[in-house]
C-alpha cells in the first residue's frame, strides 16, 4: 500500500514547478517572487496548526511524562500517596533532562500526594484510618452475599434455591427469604472443596440456632435452616464466611417477621427459663443412633444417665431463679414434676435389660412431656404452641423432639 505524504508543505517542488507550498501564486506576482502563504485550517503567521512544524516539514510534540501522570492519579485518588509523592519527584528531574512535557501534572500530583500523606499520618495515628476502610470494604460490598451479618433479614433474586451472590436487605417485619441467624469465619489456606464447607456448614449451623432462636416453640414450623458457603472464587479473593440462614422450607415462600429469640429480645425470666431449658434439650438432641434399646443397650442407658443429670440441672436452675409472682407457682410445679423424671432416668440408666430400661424410660418421658411446661411459659410470656411434628412431618415426636 502507498503511505500518504507528511501533513504540511512539500519541499520537493523543481524550479519549473509553478506552485508553492500553500497553492497558487497570487495573480501579479513575479515569477519566482517568494508568494504571500495562505495558511489552511484557519492558521496564521506564527502559528502551525494541528502540531510543530520544523525546518523538514511537520514535528509532533514533545511526549507527556508517563511518571508524572502515575504520580497526578495517586495524588488525586489519594491511593499510596507516598508513593505518588516519589513519582511526581521522579517525573521532575526526568521533564527536565529530556525536555518532555508534563511538568504541571508532577508538580500537583506531588502536592496532592503530600497533603494525602499528611492525612493518612493523621488518620493512622487517631485510629481513623480503621474505620476509612471498614467504610470503604462495607460500601464494596453492599448488596452482596457479603454484606450478611447476623440478624440481617434479606431477598435474594432466585430465593433460597440454587446459587447467589445478590441480596437485598429488608426489614425483617417485611416478608423476606432468610433471615441470618450466624455468620461462621473459616480458618485460611487452601480451599477446603465444597463437599467439606457444606459438611462445616451443616454441622456449624445446626448447633449455633438455639443461640439465635432459645425458644424453639417460636420458631415457625415451616422455617428450616440454610447456608452460604464460599466458592472457590471468592475463596481466592478472601472470602472465609459460612453465612447461617432461617428460610421456609420450600426455599421460594417467604417468611414474616424475626424469629430471633436471645438476650436481644427476652426479658431476663424469660432467658431464665429458655437457659435452663435448653440444658435438657441438649442432652435429648444426644439420642442414641439405634433406635431400640435391645440393639445397644449400654448406649441408651448411658444416654439415659445423660438426660438424668441434664433435668437434675434444669430442676436445680429453675429453682434457684426468683421469679416474678405470676410464674412462680407454675415454675414451682414444673420443677417438682423435674424432679420426679430425674429418678426415673436414674433407674433407666441402671437397667440391666431392655424391659426394665424401657419400664423406667417411658416414665421419665412421660414426666418431661412438653405439654407440662405450657402453664409456665404462658405465666412467662413465652410460647405456648407445641411444634407441630406430627402434623408437619407425619410423624410422631420421638425423644429428641420433646423440647421443653
Amino acid at each position: 500500500m502507498s503511505i500518504p505524504p507528511p501533513y504540511g508543505p512539500s519541499h520537493d517542488h523543481g524550479p519549473q514547478d509553478p506552485q508553492g507550498p500553500y497553492g497558487q501564486y497570487p495573480a501579479g506576482s513575479p515569477q519566482g517572487a517568494h508568494p504571500a502563504p495562505q495558511f489552511p485550517y484557519g492558521g496564521q503567521p506564527g502559528f502551525a496548526p494541528y502540531g510543530l512544524y520544523g525546518p523538514y516539514g511537520p514535528r509532533p510534540p514533545a511526549a507527556v511524562n508517563g511518571v508524572a501522570i502515575a504520580s497526578l492519579v495517586l495524588g488525586v485518588l489519594c491511593f499510596l500517596p507516598a508513593l505518588g509523592l516519589v513519582l511526581g519527584l521522579i517525573a521532575l528531574r526526568q521533564i527536565k533532562r529530556r525536555g518532555e512535557r508534563g511538568r504541571g501534572m508532577a508538580v500537583a500530583g506531588s502536592l496532592l500526594s503530600s497533603l494525602g500523606l499528611a492525612l493518612w499520618t493523621l488518620m493512622l495515628a487517631t485510629g481513623a484510618a480503621a474505620d476509612f476502610w471498614e467504610g470503604v470494604r462495607d460500601g464494596a460490598r453492599a448488596e452482596s452475599v457479603l454484606a450478611l451479618r447476623k440478624g440481617d433479614c434479606f431477598n435474594s433474586p432466585g430465593g433460597l434455591e440454587g446459587w447467589t451472590d445478590r441480596t437485598a436487605q429488608v426489614s425483617c417485619a417485611r416478608e423476606h427469604d432468610g433471615e441470618v441467624f450466624a455468620v461462621v469465619t473459616l480458618p485460611g489456606g487452601a480451599y477446603p472443596g465444597d463437599d467439606s464447607l457444606s459438611g462445616t456448614a451443616d454441622e456449624r449451623c445446626y448447633d449455633l440456632q438455639d443461640d439465635y432462636v432459645m425458644d424453639r416453640w417460636a420458631l415457625p414450623a415451616t422455617a428450616d435452616v440454610y447456608y452460604f458457603v464460599p466458592t472457590r472464587e471468592s475463596w481466592s479473593l478472601g472470602d472465609r464466611g459460612i453465612t447461617c440462614v432461617f428460610g421456609h422450607r420450600d426455599g421460594r415462600s417467604r417468611l414474616t417477621g424475626s424469629v430471633r429469640r436471645d438476650d436481644t429480645t427476652l426479658d431476663p425470666h424469660q432467658l431464665a427459663y429458655l437457659e435452663a431449658a435448653r440444658v435438657l434439650n441438649t442432652a435429648l438432641d444426644d439420642a442414641p443412633g439405634t433406635e431400640f434399646a435391645e440393639d445397644d443397650l449400654p448406649a441408651h442407658t448411658a444416654w439415659a444417665g445423660e438426660v438424668a443429670e441434664a433435668v437434675a440441672e434444669q430442676t436445680r436452675m429453675l429453682r434457684a431463679h426468683r421469679w416474678p409472682a405470676g410464674a412462680h407457682r407454675p415454675v414451682s410445679e414444673l420443677a417438682g414434676t423435674l424432679a420426679e423424671a430425674e429418678k426415673e432416668w436414674a433407674k433407666a440408666a441402671g437397667a440391666d435389660d431392655a424391659d426394665t430400661y424401657y419400664a423406667y424410660s417411658d416414665r421419665g418421658l412421660r414426666l418431661i412431656d412438653p405439654r407440662s411446661s405450657v402453664t409456665a411459659r404462658k405465666a412467662l410470656g413465652l410460647s405456648t404452641s407445641m411444634p407441630r411434628y406430627e402434623e408437619e412431618t407425619g410423624r410422631a415426636p420421638e425423644s429428641g423432639d420433646m423440647k421443653v
